[in-house]
């Protein structure tokens, strides 16, 4: 099979591309900077600034499947060009891309599509899957445009996937990562009170997901990938503790996150009991379905 990712040097494109070469695909990267993706991951690279123009059709031409991973960083403190850079990276980088999918002969058959839990909004304890509505915050009408803007592959024979990934857990980046320092610290503890649901999902799921939305024609729509047993902040807090054998009971009010981290602080001040069942529906066995475990092999 031959694979184009873009964004590909961030955590979930850095271990997707391991296990597609591993199983013998052939990969190209959509890049910025192609010869620093070509250093970084020893791999193929093509130009594209998603904001810039239509992705390259000489690349996509011919290609099995496309995974679309780009998108500004969206942990950091949203000023007004913050917002706009993390939605305009989203809904014209997706456009962008679909152009040149639109573009490319033959077409890719299947267009896997990075997209978030944040689609949902801030819910409270309900259990929650791919049917239920979006949100109306910012995080949520930029998933809104996110998947718009894929789901626009359709009409031209793509079949497309949206996933919306959840918390995801990985030593080498992401939300754990910047956890580790204070936890290991012992200074860790519940968020806001601890009473939100985290919905968490370890990397290998995540990249299991993307894979099985490649390779599977089942895989049409959204599909949350987060694991089947969503916790709550402090559940999670005291499992984290209990693995980095240290206390997890240092409270963080809700106050002191939204003074360091304004508009932005309501990732971890709220959250979804979203659950994959979409993914259950058609067979995917998670990797790691259970916290205490899926936490041991992150920080393995």
């Amino acid at each position: 099979m031959r694979v184009v990712v873009s964004g590909a040097t961030g955590l979930i494109g850095a271990g997707l591309i391991q296990r597609l070469r591993s199983r013998g695909d052939e990969v190209l990267v959509l890049s910025r900077d192609p010869e620093r993706a070509q250093s970084v991951l020893d791999i193929d690279a093509a130009a594209w600034n998603p904001l810039a123009g239509p992705a390259p059709a000489h690349a996509l031409s011919g290609a099995d499947a496309v995974v679309h991973l780009a998108g500004a960083n969206v942990a950091q403190r949203w000023s007004a060009a913050v917002k706009r850079a993390i939605r305009e990276s989203r809904e014209r980088g997706t456009a962008n891309l679909v152009a040149g999918l639109a573009a490319a002969d033959p077409r890719p058959r299947v267009l896997a599509s990075a997209s978030a839990i944040g689609y949902y909004g801030p819910h409270g304890e309900e259990p929650i899957d791919e049917s239920a509505t979006a949100g109306e915050d910012f995080l949520a009408q930029v998933c809104v445009a996110w998947e718009r803007e894929a789901l626009a592959a359709g009409p031209l024979g793509t079949r497309v996937a949206t996933l919306r990934t959840g918390v995801v857990l990985s030593r080498a980046g992401g939300a754990l990562a910047k956890m580790l320092p204070p936890f290991r610290a012992g200074v860790g503890g519940p968020v806001a009170g601890g009473h939100q649901y985290v919905p968490w999902v370890h990397v290998d799921d995540v990249v299991g997901l993307y894979l099985a939305a490649i390779d599977d024609e089942r895989f049409a729509g959204a599909f949350n990938v987060t694991a089947p047993a969503p916790v709550t902040n402090r559940t999670f807090s005291r499992a984290l503790g209990r693995a980095l054998h240290r206390p997890a009971v240092m409270p963080v009010p809700a106050f002191a996150l939204r003074l360091l981290f304004g508009e932005m602080a309501q990732i971890v001040t709220s959250g979804a009991n979203a659950l994959p069942a979409g993914a259950l529906a058609l067979g995917y066995r998670f990797e790691h379905p259970e916290l205490e475990a899926a936490l041991a092999a992150a920080l393995d």
